[in-house]
């Protein structure tokens, strides 16, 4: 009896469960982050110019693609009715000379009548009145013809510096605002390569970085380029941020419009070791992965110092090495020392490029 309720007891006993498998990469090194854009060279400085007052445009005297000089016209508003501002003052001026002369006569000789005794001193007084309203008078018309003259001076659009036009905005006829965009222009020194950066790269990439830039027109063509800028905003429609490359050497082939390839050149020959951003401790301060170690496949939390991030992995600088298995799913569902099941086949560490 005794042994039918033993046989009982173990047949009743659950057989102990096997860890869940899990998802995980093996560390290994992988050739350097290699990627390539398309982009266009653009002006290192571009301005929007129009003219600071509101009129008529009468005359454009570029076209897209022109050459310019600091100071050439580029367009001109109809000026007859700043014309005839201009002829109003200089004969209000004319004006008012005459009438300060008029006021400078009466003055002298009502001083000479007073020092005489033959006028009063009350008349010398309204004289000298008469003569000093009339200079004030002089002076209105002269800041009144300066006035004019600048305002006919704005009716001539000039370029603020050596450049090339790569657009217009208005044509002849056309009524214009105060500050209505006429010409955009180009300034003719420097060069910069835009290309688009997903999220990911442009938070992988700092200013700085070196890059080589082809000519698409001509692959022999090639510039060495440092990254200025990143926009701070991306595009509402592509979700991607605007990378201003400065190009260095010579331009001369590179014309504003021309299409370019890009590719990053400090990064291609250096081997790295990256991982998942998902294998990262979610709030880990400083960061922290877990490795599996040992026959019994113990978890262990490792310190990790990290690089540049791109397409959904992160470049691990120090922490880890060759031949680790790294956890990179499920991070934050599991503890230290905790003993975890079989590895699921997978991608190594390091075979997926930035």
């Amino acid at each position: 009896m005794i042994r039918h309720t033993l046989a009982l007891l173990l047949l009743a006993t659950p057989a102990l469960a096997e860890e869940r498998p899990v998802i995980s990469e093996i560390v290994a090194p992988q050739a350097g982050i290699e990627s390539a854009w398309v982009g266009t060279v653009s002006a290192a400085s571009e301005i929007d110019l129009g003219f600071l007052q509101l009129g008529t445009l009468a005359e454009r005297a570029v076209d897209a693609g022109d050459t310019v000089d600091k100071g050439e016209v580029l367009a001109r508003l109809d000026a007859s009715d700043l014309d005839a501002q201009v002829r109003a003052a200089e004969a209000g001026v004319k004006i008012a000379e005459a009438s300060l002369q008029t006021a400078q006569d009466t003055s002298d000789r009502v001083k000479a009548l007073v020092e005489r005794g033959v006028d009063s001193a009350s008349a010398a007084e309204s004289a000298a009145n008469a003569l000093a309203s009339a200079k004030a008078a002089l002076e209105q018309a002269e800041a009144g013809l300066a006035r004019a003259k600048d305002a006919r001076n704005q009716a001539d659009l000039r370029a603020p510096l050596d450049g090339i036009v790569t657009e217009i905005h208005a044509e002849p006829g056309a009524a214009l605002d105060a500050g209505q965009t006429v010409v955009t222009l180009a300034a003719r020194e420097g060069r910069e390569a835009v290309i688009a950066l997903s999220e990911d790269a442009a938070a992988a990439t700092a200013p700085g970085a070196h890059y080589t830039v082809r000519l698409m027109s001509n692959p022999a063509r090639t510039v060495t380029a440092t990254l200025d800028r990143i926009d701070p905003v991306s595009a509402r429609a592509t979700r991607t941020r605007s990378a201003h490359l400065r190009l260095d050497g010579d331009l001369t082939a590179f014309r504003l419009g021309a299409l370019v390839s890009v590719a990053r050149s400090d990064l291609a020959q250096a081997e790295i070791t990256t991982l998942p951003v998902s294998a990262l401790i979610a709030g880990a301060e400083p960061p922290a992965v877990w490795r599996i170690a040992g026959a019994e496949r113990q978890l262990e939390r490792v310190t990790v110092q990290l690089g540049p991030r791109a397409a959904g992995r992160v470049v691990v600088l120090s922490g880890i090495a060759d031949g680790d298995e790294i956890l990179t799913r499920g991070v934050n569902s599991v503890t230290e020392g905790q003993a975890v099941g079989r590895r699921l086949e997978g991608p190594l560490a390091g075979g997926g490029k930035l």
